[in-house]
């Protein structure tokens, strides 16, 4: 498999009530720092109610942040396909496709906020089965079909693509997952990657994490799919790291217990619900020894991203981290820093290298040392003949 690739899944969840504004600013400005860090993905969000998640349009942040940076790829993470007519999905993810020059990818899922989807006379069950419905008639759409069908919410009629997408054959399409087969069964049944978005969030998703991929297989070869591929399964996780875990301690105290609050008391999304710590430390302490997270230093991180690579019995193709405004932005920075130059080496094959270089001389020393001197000692005797001989 290729190099595990690292990213982030930004929702995001900031704190109500301050200037959103400045927020989307700050999440602008972050995916910007990623890009010169050298993160490959950063996945954007859908969401219009409950006050924390506030991208309403992942397409038109990706737009914006697509001018902002020059590598990283733009994901929809995800869109909620179950509220929007799907050729129109689909359009606009070609054209973004045409924009970014290659650098588009469209997530998918039934959306995850019940007050989202109330709005517009949708229940959970309803979101669902739309989910499926949309995504069959998006992939057809995608493979330059011409589809005519009637779902719940939309009448498509002869209705085609008229540019086919900048990426050949098409972008990355992935479905999320958090802890039913339900995002498994799409993925291997369509052939595309899989959002294990739940995968550290709760003890199901990260026991699921081995079954997730075995359905995603036997889907596959029940649709007759190629043999999926691991590298499109990206795992979403949560850290936060600093040079010490005394310091990673305190950064986080800026933050952590508003994003506890919205999981345990704002948003009903119980697949996604986190402990019911009551302070900082329990929090803390939570999401460390839970195994939904790190909290820690780059040793932690590391260790979170082995385990979960054991976990998965076989690997996975990127580690996202979930986005969050556990400590200050500028701390938050530093944490994805500190991942990228002490974490990503280790899983992208550029650690081993230095450290057998380093070794190769730690074992050599003494000889090279003892050559070095012999060398000066040479060349300090050959001068002092030529003065003797100038003499």
């Amino acid at each position: 498999m290729s190099r595990l690739r690292f990213g982030t899944f930004l929702a995001p969840f900031h704190v109500p009530g301050q200037n959103p504004t400045l927020a989307l600013q700050r999440d602008l400005e972050l995916v910007e720092h990623l890009d010169k860090l050298g993160y490959d993905e950063a996945w954007i969000g859908e969401h219009h109610s409950a006050g924390s998640e506030i991208i309403a349009s992942p397409e038109i942040f990706i737009a914006a942040a697509a001018e902002r940076t020059r590598n990283i790829k733009l994901g929809t993470g995800v869109t909620s396909i179950a509220y929007h007519n799907p050729l129109w999905v689909a359009d606009r993810m070609v054209m973004l496709d045409h924009l970014t020059r290659g650098r588009t990818m469209l997530g998918v899922g039934p959306g995850s906020l019940p007050t989202d989807s109330s709005m517009i006379g949708l229940n959970p069950t309803e979101t669902r089965e739309l989910l499926a419905v949309n995504l069959d008639i998006i992939m057809r759409l995608l493979r330059g079909e011409t589809v005519t069908e009637q779902t719940r919410t939309h009448n498509l009629v002869d209705a085609q693509l008229q540019l086919a997408p900048y990426t050949d054959p098409c972008f990355d399409v992935a479905v999320a997952a958090v802890a039913s087969p339900t995002g498994p069964r799409m993925a291997g049944q369509h052939g595309v990657g899989l959002l294990s978005i739940g995968a550290t969030l709760t003890q199901d998703g990260f026991d699921a994490l081995a079954h997730h991929w075995s359905v995603v297989e036997e889907r596959a070869a029940h649709y007759g799919q190629p043999t999926p591929d691991r590298s499109g399964w990206r795992l979403v996780g949560l850290m936060h790291i600093a040079e010490t875990k005394e310091q990673a301690y305190r950064d986080v105290e800026f933050g952590i217990v508003p994003w506890f609050n919205y999981f345990q008391k704002v948003a009903a999304f119980p697949q996604m619900a986190v402990g019911d710590s009551t302070d900082v430390k329990g929090m803390i302490d939570f999401v460390n020894e839970a195994g939904i997270g790190a909290i820690g230093t780059v040793e932690d991180a590391r260790a979170q991203v082995q385990r979960l690579m054991d976990q998965s019995n076989g690997g996975f193709g990127a580690m996202l981290l979930m986005g969050h405004d556990w400590a200050n932005p500028e701390a938050t920075k530093r944490s994805y820093e500190l991942i990228a130059q002490q974490v990503f080496p280790h899983f992208q094959g550029q650690a081993a290298g230095t450290l057998a270089a380093k070794q190769r001389a730690f074992d050599t020393r003494d000889a090279h040392s003892a050559s070095q001197l012999a060398a000066v000692e040479h060349m300090t005797k050959r001068y002092e003949q030529e003065l003797a001989e100038k003499g």
